[in-house]
């Protein structure tokens, strides 16, 4: 029986306007009565995940930041920290490249630097970053480091941005986490490492864990649970290391497949 069900936001259980998907609650009223958690895992920070979910917010568990922090019930059980000179090191090495702007994302907030703040696209940050400040240095920051984030406008993010990190890999978790977003994390630090943290916290099994993705930053998450699906508008590397397949974001293919599991009795 399944126990544990996660689910990225952006492109999975977000419709393409970015919004929730009707039939939501109930869908979670169906989940709390069999004991089933409902866990969002997203490159989001803490902040605005909760805020997505006022009425859930001491009722789910929070993978944030790509898993480099685990929330719940406003505590913190999890986070991984990035060396401080290591991340400030990969932040101010594309800092004056044109069309990319750089995100320290600390424990406490986000932070941008002031004069490369892109105004005028606020509302897509706004989606990642509900706590964001604009500084004069990343060094004069007092937060703990828990990712690093470069965005492009474009949605070229995948030779724009990806490419210029190709010597960090062999050190460091660098992933595609959409077309406009490429994050930087310890290595090793991802949804999946978060989501076995996780499994091992509560006692849950591989098999009665269920998760959703649609993007290369869900890859591990989806490896660590026997119920993957990948949606019908996931990026096609993610459908080949998806078990399953479910219908598109656009469909409301995760509370779809949700209910499918719930008349199938795995849920």
């Amino acid at each position: 029986m399944i126990k544990l069900i996660l689910s990225d936001m952006d492109g999975t259980l977000l419709d393409e306007a970015g919004n929730m998907p009707a039939g939501f609650d109930d869908v979670m009223a169906q989940l709390h009565e069999r004991g089933v958690m409902f866990a969002p895992a997203s490159g989001r920070q803490y902040q605005s995940l909760v805020e997505s979910f006022p009425e859930y917010a001491d009722k789910f568990l929070f993978i944030s930041d790509n898993g480099t922090m685990v929330r719940q019930h406003g505590r913190e059980i999890f986070s991984d920290v990035i060396e401080r000179q290591n991340a400030l090191r990969l932040i101010d090495s594309v800092n004056e490249i044109d069309g990319i702007y750089n995100v320290f994302c600390g424990k406490k907030k986000a932070y941008m630097l002031k004069g490369k703040h892109p105004e005028k696209y606020f509302d897509e940050l706004q989606k990642y970053f509900r706590e964001l400040e604009l500084v004069d240095d990343f060094a004069a920051v007092d937060d703990d480091p828990i990712k690093v984030s470069f965005f492009t406008a474009g949605a070229d993010a995948d030779t724009k941005i990806f490419p210029l990190f190709a010597q960090e890999q062999a050190n460091m978790q660098v992933v595609l986490a959409s077309a406009y977003w490429v994050d930087i994390t310890n290595k090793g630090a991802n949804k999946g490492m978060a989501v076995r943290k996780v499994q091992d916290r509560l006692g849950i099994g591989f098999e009665e864990c269920a998760a959703f993705g649609d993007y290369m930053n869900d890859k591990e998450m989806l490896e660590s649970v026997y119920y993957s699906y990948a949606m019908d508008n996931a990026y096609p590397d993610i459908k080949e290391i998806a078990r399953f397949t479910t219908k598109s974001n656009a469909e409301n293919g995760v509370l779809w497949q949700i209910e499918q599991l719930i008349d199938q009795g795995l849920c």
